[in-house]
């Protein structure tokens, strides 16, 4: 009897993982493709995945992450085409070719593969022909088979523009951890980009604080800015929306720095300076916070290229319903361009110290890791956060490698013991 039962019990087990290893998930293109074409903003990319595809020397590739090995079959999910055209599928050198016509693109089966190990896979898709003057319209694809039974990490959904951000990819924060009980007027940081890592639409944030960010961007081949902004207290995306009473208040600008309002991610003041930073070099970012009169907390940011050897002011801006010293201090990295979410960069960050209202220096070593929503939500997992070789904590994301840093690590680099030599009367 107990033989009996436990082949029945077996059978349906087995029966089970058939049909999980049956299930198909669908992998909406418009969160998870990308084109090799990195001239045009976007390419042929919409929030409904391929579309407008004429250009044949055009390539995409669309990622997601396996929990196991195992087979993968690949379908097309809904797809729209004005004539007969073949695309050719290709995973791991491997490539398989589908003919297409209006009548039966939908549902096509692509083909199958062997998955060797866990991790992210990429699909490229080439168009081979057409007779229309558009290659198919692309919307999901469809993917079964065992390697799809474990954690299946993509961009499941387009719920408050996460194929947007899903496509620039996750952004990872330093949060320092401040030294408790000291009121720190002052907050300094180094940040040095390895040579090569300074990939367009990075934005390396040095000295983040409770009411915003002072760090550098990579904007165009030709322009880099130094971004200082300060957030009003308060909350809309939109800087008209702002009452006089809670506006940020542009006090002094540093020669060349653009001063104005930004939206968007929260509304306020906005500050920069075109400076043509370098990869390899290492800069320099001191922030002031302190309260002022009237209700007003006072920030005040300041830059040293290596290159020019001195202190430039960005920006002062006063913020108002405000009565504070620099607090909840952090770093971030984020990619702001959704086309370049498919290539990898680093940024580190070190020798942080704040300084209180008496003038001592107190050094930090500590930094809990974290990771913004497309992480948490498992939509994407390549982002990572350590100790550098340089001996700075480091940063990274984009690019689908494998090896990611758990949300929460607490991170530990060695203490330097070179206090900022400033001199603060001097600063301009």
């Amino acid at each position: 009897m107990k033989t009996f039962k436990t082949s029945i019990l077996l059978g349906l087990l087995a029966l089970a993982c058939l049909n999980l290893a049956a299930q198909e998930i669908s992998v909406p293109l418009g969160g998870n493709v990308y084109s090799a074409n990195k001239s045009e903003r976007r390419g042929s990319i919409t929030n409904n995945g391929i579309e407008r595809w004429t250009n044949p020397s055009d390539i995409f590739t669309v990622y997601f992450r396996v929990g196991q090995p195992g087979n993968l079959a690949v379908a097309l999910g809904e797809v729209k085409t004005e004539g007969k055209a073949t695309l050719e599928f290709t995973i791991n050198k491997s490539s398989k070719t589908v003919d297409l016509e209006a009548d039966n693109a939908s549902n096509k089966k692509v083909g199958e593969w062997k998955i060797k190990d866990t991790g992210y896979v990429a699909i490229q898709i080439k168009g081979l022909s057409k007779n229309g003057n558009e290659f198919p319209a692309i919307k999901n694809l469809l993917l079964s088979g065992t390697a799809t039974l474990g954690n299946v990490v993509y961009v499941k959904g387009n719920e408050d523009g996460l194929f947007h951000f899903g496509r620039r990819g996750p952004s990872t924060h330093l949060n320092y951890e401040q030294p408790k009980g000291v009121d720190a007027e002052w907050f300094y940081n180094e940040v040095t980009i390895p040579v090569g890592e300074d990939k367009m639409g990075s934005y390396f944030m040095a000295n983040g604080f409770g009411e915003g960010y002072f760090g550098m961007q990579v904007n165009s081949p030709t322009e880099r800015h130094i971004l200082f902004s300060v957030w009003s207290p308060f909350t809309t995306d939109n800087p008209k929306e702002i009452p006089e009473s809670h506006k940020i208040k542009l006090i002094k600008k540093g020669e060349g720095v653009h001063g104005g309002e930004f939206g968007g991610e929260g509304s306020g003041g906005q500050s920069y300076l075109n400076y043509m930073w370098k990869a390899g070099n290492t800069y320099k970012f001191l922030l002031r916070v302190r309260p002022v009169a009237d209700n007003y907390s006072e920030y005040t940011a300041y830059f040293f290229a290596p290159e020019l050897n001195k202190w430039q002011l960005i920006a002062c801006f006063q913020r108002p319903q405000t009565q504070t010293y620099a607090k909840r201090l952090y770093s971030f990295l984020e990619n702001f361009s959704p086309n370049m979410g498919d290539v990898a960069r680093t940024g580190t960050y070190g020798n942080q110290w704040v300084c209180d209202t008496q003038g001592n220096w107190i050094e930090i070593d500590k930094a809990m890791f974290s990771i913004d929503a497309t992480g948490r939500k498992n939509y994407r997992k390549d982002y990572q956060g350590g100790i550098h070789q340089n001996g700075n904590f480091y940063l990274k994301i984009d690019g689908f490698f494998n090896d990611f840093t758990p949300y929460k690590t607490m991170l530990t680099r060695k203490k330097t013991n070179r206090k900022p030599e400033i001199d603060f009367s001097k600063l301009p």
